[in-house]
């Protein structure tokens, strides 16, 4: 069996991160996505729309220097327009770094991320690394 649609939507998503490719995920994303990030850092938040999600995703490249890098290590999707993934961040900024397990849960609808719920192994220790 091949990989579930939404599996291959949420990994090329992933890719186009990844490289910092804002063109391709414009595409994956609809007009009005949201993406909720946890915690209490200038990151953190609801970024409503598909224009803010993208200024934040280059914030985070220009943040860190061209050091971010994700692993994936999991995709799993539902068949109901839900996909959950678990990847390893690892980044370098200012006098710091970070190496964090995270997850993600996507809602997809009409074969775009719709809805992005951002889950930090340690709040806090991603907190303070956005706020330094």
């Amino acid at each position: 069996m091949g990989e579930h649609p939404d599996s291959a939507l949420i990994r090329q998503g992933y890719e186009a991160f990844t490289k910092g490719d804002m063109d391709t995920l414009a595409t994956l994303l609809t007009s009005d996505c949201v993406h909720h990030v946890p915690g209490n850092s200038p990151i953190s938040g609801h970024h409503k729309g598909r224009d803010t999600c993208l200024r934040l995703y280059r914030r985070l490249h220009e943040e860190t220097g061209g050091t971010l890098r994700i692993d994936v290590k999991h995709i799993l999707a539902d068949g109901r327009g839900h996909v959950i993934s678990v990847h390893k961040f690892y980044a370098d900024r200012k006098d710091r770094g970070l190496e964090m397990h995270e997850g993600m849960f996507f809602t997809i609808v009409g074969g775009k991320i719709s809805d992005i719920d951002e889950c930090h192994d340690d709040i806090e220790a991603s907190d303070a690394f956005w706020r330094s």
